[in-house]
């Protein structure tokens, strides 16, 4: 078996035929120790070579009996000194060469093919990204009253935690397993030059699970806790994040501006969250690596006494967390220097 399947990976690349596309048709005559029922129908032709095949493979793909192209190899001995197999390559049977066993050799030509160059972008962690996803949101001014809130427990509790029960208050129906995020509002952002609220930060402390419901009250369980629940807090349908978060990089020119710094701090540094004047109808959204720019300074030449423009520096990198249609909150992944309200975001800088 080892031997022929050497065989069959060695002879693969003189045996692409030009031929117009066709399907397998019964009335095709077929080589000496092949029947049609031998052959799957209908298949359509040509095979394409994939990254990883071998003619066995590609056998399997013709042949009922992947060993029955071993008949036709044997009626194809001249096939002697044959390239490896390149994805790509198209791969056809003719079963009108029946004196060749119904292959044909082709000599490969080389081709050259252009692409453009492709820039490897820097590896970004995003454990870090999805931590904040998990615990915070960002969300506009109309939703921070949520869906419901906790009413209380059984026992009269004030702080509950994971695995409690507790009563839901829901300003919309409920099903049982309904999951949702409990919250409470941060810091509002709004844009400093018009004064605009352009949305509120969330922090989640938990998840709580509906159970059932009876007279307008819904029972449900606390399945998770980032920190003590308490009667009051509000509800929001839990947000599903996507583990696969994939960075990438607006082609568009982009301009924005750094409009918040978590916990209303002066500056920012590396894993810090802040908010940024681009959002989706910036086309943001999660995973979108941005720069930050700090604002060049001036200064005299003393050759020709002239006040000279310095260029802005790249000081971050940031990537965005929770986009809203005028801004969105992002993770600070990189900083060489503090981060301030105002500094420039842009397209990440092509280092």
């Amino acid at each position: 078996m080892m031997l022929q399947r050497f065989f069959m990976i060695y002879m693969v690349a003189m045996l692409a035929v030009a031929l117009p596309h066709q399907l397998w048709a019964d009335n095709l005559a077929l080589p000496d120790g092949v029947t049609k029922a031998d052959i799957k129908a209908d298949l359509p032709q040509p095979y394409v070579v994939k990254k990883g095949d071998t003619l066995w493979d590609i056998a399997n793909y013709f042949f009922k009996d992947p060993h029955k192209w071993l008949k036709i190899w044997e009626r194809n001995l001249y096939i002697t000194n044959p390239d490896l197999i390149y994805p790509g390559n198209e791969i056809w049977f003719d079963a009108k060469k029946k004196k060749q066993g119904g292959l044909t050799k082709v000599r490969p030509q080389p081709a050259i093919v252009a692409k453009p160059v492709e820039r490897l972008e820097a590896k970004i962690d995003t454990s870090l990204l999805l931590t904040a996803l998990a615990r915070q949101d960002f969300v506009s001014p109309e939703a921070i009253d949520g869906v419901g809130y906790i009413l209380g427990s059984q026992e009269e509790r004030i702080n509950y935690g994971a695995n409690d029960h507790v009563y839901i208050k829901m300003k919309q129906a409920a099903h049982a397993d309904d999951l949702f995020d409990v919250f409470r509002t941060g810091d509002s952002i709004y844009d400093p030059d018009t004064g605009d609220l352009v949305g509120v930060l969330v922090e989640h402390l938990g998840k709580v699970k509906v159970t059932s419901q009876a007279s307008g009250v819904y029972r449900g369980l606390i399945t998770e806790t980032f920190e003590e629940i308490s009667r009051g807090d509000r509800l929001k349908p839990a947000k599903d994040v996507n583990t696969r978060i994939t960075p990438s990089y607006p082609k568009a020119a982009l301009n924005g501006k750094v409009l918040y710094i978590r916990n209303n701090a002066a500056e920012a540094g590396q894993n810090q969250v802040i908010g940024i004047s681009l959002g989706i109808k910036d086309g943001m959204k999660a995973g979108t690596v941005l720069s930050v720019y700090r604002k060049g300074g001036s200064i005299e030449d003393k050759v020709t006494g002239e006040e000279v423009q310095l260029p802005d520096e790249n000081i971050g990198d940031v990537m965005v967390l929770v986009a809203q249609q005028k801004a969105s909150l992002a993770l600070l992944t990189r900083s060489s220097s503090a981060v301030n309200i105002g500094d420039a975001v842009r397209n990440q800088v092509r280092r």
